[in-house]
Parts: structure tokens; C-alpha cells; sequence
């Protein structure tokens, strides 16, 4: 009888939690936007939001989460390239880190969308 996960595939799944472990613990924006997606969580089940705009929240949620992952790894790998200033290092780690401000960005615009009417629509039936 065949193990459903292969052995070798057990072990990757094992190394990526062990990566979201290390970015959860050294890395401090990564700690932010999972308290912003437990927050966004937490409001989009009081605000009874819908299955369509539960899909764009997992969707931009694991949008950021990945982006900042791989944010922390290109950091990392500069960082073992060198630990001294170099302009393109500098550039590299920029433009990764705008990918996970873009990203972010996209997302709270789309939260905007979905959060605020309902929001709106409490304050105005309950004043």
C-alpha cells in the first residue's frame, strides 16, 4: 500500500513550516500582517462578510504572508553575499521590499471595498 505523502515530500513540508517559524520569530513585519489577518478575521466574521469576499481576503492575505517570505529570503541572501554596503544590494533589497508594500497596499484598497459599506452600514442603522 502506498504512503499517501512520499517521504521526501513529508520532509519539504516540514522545511517550509520550519521557514514560516523562523520568519514568524525574527522577522517583525512578518508578526504585523499575521495580527492584521487575525484582526481582518476576526472582523470579517462578525461582519458576516461573503464567500466571494472570503476568497479576495485569503487571496490577499496569502498574497502579502508570501511576499513578505520572500522579502525575508532575498534579504537573507544578500546579507550572506555581503554584509557591507553595496548600491546594488541596496537596490535588490528595495525593490523587494516594494513588492511587499505593493502588495499590501493592493490588499488594504481591496479591504477598503469590502470592509467599508458594512462598516458604513452599522454606524448609519445604529446612531
Amino acid at each position: 500500500m502506498k504512503k499517501l505523502i512520499p517521504l521526501k515530500h513529508k520532509n519539504t513540508f516540514i522545511h517550509a513550516a520550519g521557514g514560516i517559524g523562523h520568519a514568524f520569530r525574527n522577522e517583525t513585519n512578518f508578526r504585523i500582517h499575521v495580527a492584521a489577518l487575525a484582526l481582518i478575521v476576526g472582523l470579517g466574521v462578525v461582519l458576516q462578510i461573503s464567500a466571494i469576499e472570503w476568497l479576495f481576503v485569503a487571496g490577499c492575505s496569502m498574497l502579502v504572508l508570501s511576499m513578505e517570505l520572500v522579502n525575508t529570503a532575498i534579504e537573507n541572501v544578500c546579507d550572506l553575499i555581503s554584509t557591507e554596503f553595496n548600491p546594488l544590494i541596496k537596490v535588490i533589497k528595495d525593490v523587494a521590499a516594494a513588492a511587499v508594500l505593493v502588495s499590501a497596499a493592493g490588499s488594504a484598497v481591496i479591504g477598503c471595498i469590502i470592509f467599508f459599506p458594512k462598516i458604513i452600514h452599522i454606524i448609519k442603522y445604529t446612531l
